[in-house]
C-alpha cells in the first residue's frame, strides 16, 4: 500500500476511533446522540471517496463461492475490524443492545422522513412500542387524500439485540422508496421473553394494524409485512399465520430471513466469520430464544423445515446477501414456497454482506441494493 493511501486510511482510523457508543439506549425519533452522528460521518466519508481509492483502502481482492465481496463493503468491514468495533454477543446484554443500536445508526444515518409518530399497538400479552412512519408524498398531501398502503415492519437483531432505534434508518428509507406508510414494532426480545413470544406479538400487531388500517390512513387491503433476519423470520411466521386463519396480506418482503435454526447449512459454514454476521451471535441469538432444544423444531421456529404450506399464502420476495451466513437458508425457503405453489420471487446481492439493508447512509452501492430490495415491495402496494 502507498503511503499516501496509508496516511488517508490512518485518518480515517482517527476520526472513527474518535467516536464511541453512547452509554445508554435510548430511542431518538429525531437525530442520532451527537457521538453516533460524528462517527457516521466519518464512515460516511471513506465509503464516498473515490472508488479507486475505495479499492486501495479495502485490501486486496475477496473472492468466495465465485462471488467478489464489493469494495465499499469490504472497507467498511476493514474500519470495523481496526477500530476494533465490539462484538455484540461477547458484551453484556444490555451493553450488546445499546451497541447494536450505535452500530445501526452509524452506517443508516439520519434518512429523511415527512413523519414519525410514537405509538403503542397491541401485543400478544399487552401493549408494544412501535413507530409509524409516513412518507414526505403522504404528509404533504391533504387529509382528505387517497390512503397509502402499510407495511408492518419487524427489525432483526436475533431475536435478542434489536430495537427500534436499530432499524430507523431502514424503516425511513423504506417508507420513503415505496411511498407508503411503514409500522415499525417493537415485539418482545429473548432471553427476557422467548419462543413463541416474538412470533405471537408480531401476528398480533398485523391484526391490530388490519384492524385500525384506516384510522392509520392506510388501505386495509394494501397491508404487507415486512422484515430482516430475524424480522425477515417474523414476517414469514405472521404471514403464515394470517393464511392459517384466512386473513388478508397483500404481500410478504423476506429480507436475508433465517429459516432453520436445526441445521448448519454450507454458506453457514462458508461464512462463520469476518462477514459481520458471525456463528458465535447465531449461537447466542439460538439459545436464547430457545430455552428448550425441542422448540427450535416448531413449525413457526425453523419454517424451512415445515410439512405443510397453508393455502392463501401471501406473494413473496426473498432477498439474500451473497456473503451471509443466512443465504442458503433463505433461498431455499423461497424455492420450498415456489414448490408449494406460492407466488414467489428471490434476489441474491452477491456482493453484500447481512445488514446491508440497514446500511442506506454510507457509500453508493449498499444503499442501492437496499432500494433494488424494495422494488417488488413497491410494486406490489401499487393499487
Amino acid at each position: 500500500m502507498s503511503s499516501t493511501v496509508s496516511s488517508r486510511l490512518a485518518g480515517l482510523l482517527r476520526q472513527v476511533r474518535s467516536t464511541r457508543a453512547p452509554g445508554s439506549r435510548t430511542q431518538h425519533l429525531g437525530d442520532p446522540p451527537p457521538l453516533v452522528r460524528a462517527k457516521h460521518a466519518a464512515l460516511h466519508g471513506a465509503l464516498s471517496l473515490p472508488a479507486p481509492v475505495v479499492r486501495r483502502l479495502a485490501g486486496r481482492t475477496i473472492e468466495r463461492d465465485g462471488q467478489t465481496l464489493h469494495p465499499e463493503v469490504q472497507l467498511m468491514l476493514r474500519l470495523m475490524d481496526l477500530t476494533r468495533e465490539p462484538k455484540v454477543p461477547t458484551l453484556e446484554l444490555g451493553k450488546g443492545r445499546t451497541a447494536t443500536d450505535a452500530q445501526a445508526l452509524a452506517v443508516g444515518g439520519l434518512q429523511p422522513i415527512g413523519a414519525v409518530r410514537a405509538m403503542r399497538v397491541a401485543g400478544a400479552d399487552g401493549d408494544l412500542d412501535a413507530r409509524l412512519y409516513v412518507p414526505r408524498a403522504a404528509a404533504d398531501a391533504p387529509s382528505a387524500a387517497e390512503p397509502t398502503g402499510l407495511v408492518v415492519y419487524f427489525h432483526g437483531g436475533g431475536h435478542v439485540w434489536g430495537s427500534l432505534d436499530s432499524h430507523d434508518a431502514a424503516c425511513r428509507h423504506l417508507a420513503e422508496e415505496t411511498g407508503h406508510r411503514v409500522l415499525a414494532v417493537d415485539y418482545r426480545l429473548a432471553p427476557e421473553d422467548p419462543f413463541p413470544a416474538a412470533v405471537e406479538d408480531a401476528f398480533e400487531a398485523y391484526v391490530w394494524a388490519l384492524n385500525n388500517a384506516e384510522h392509520l390512513g392506510c388501505d386495509p387491503d394494501r397491508i404487507a409485512v415486512a422484515g430482516d433476519s430475524a424480522g425477515g423470520h417474523l414476517a414469514a411466521t405472521t404471514a403464515l399465520h394470517a393464511a392459517d386463519q384466512g386473513l388478508p396480506l397483500a404481500f410478504q418482503l423476506l429480507v436475508y430471513p433465517v429459516t432453520d435454526f436445526v441445521r448448519t447449512s454450507r454458506s453457514r459454514e462458508m461464512f462463520a466469520s469476518g462477514f459481520f454476521l458471525e456463528s458465535d451471535y447465531m449461537e447466542r441469538g439460538g439459545v436464547s430464544f430457545f430455552p428448550e432444544e425441542g422448540m427450535r423444531r416448531d413449525p413457526y421456529a425453523s419454517i424451512l423445515l415445515r410439512e405443510d404450506i397453508p393455502a392463501g399464502l401471501a406473494p413473496a420476495h426473498v432477498v439474500t446477501a451473497g456473503f451471509d451466513p443466512l443465504r442458503d437458508e433463505g433461498e431455499a425457503y423461497a424455492e420450498k414456497l415456489r414448490d408449494a405453489g406460492v407466488e414467489v420471487t428471490c434476489d441474491r446481492f452477491e456482493g453484500m454482506i447481512h445488514g446491508f439493508f440497514n446500511a442506506v447512509g454510507v457509500g453508493a452501492e449498499m444503499p442501492r441494493c437496499a432500494k433494488r430490495a424494495i422494488e417488488p415491495l413497491t410494486q406490489a402496494l401499487a393499487g
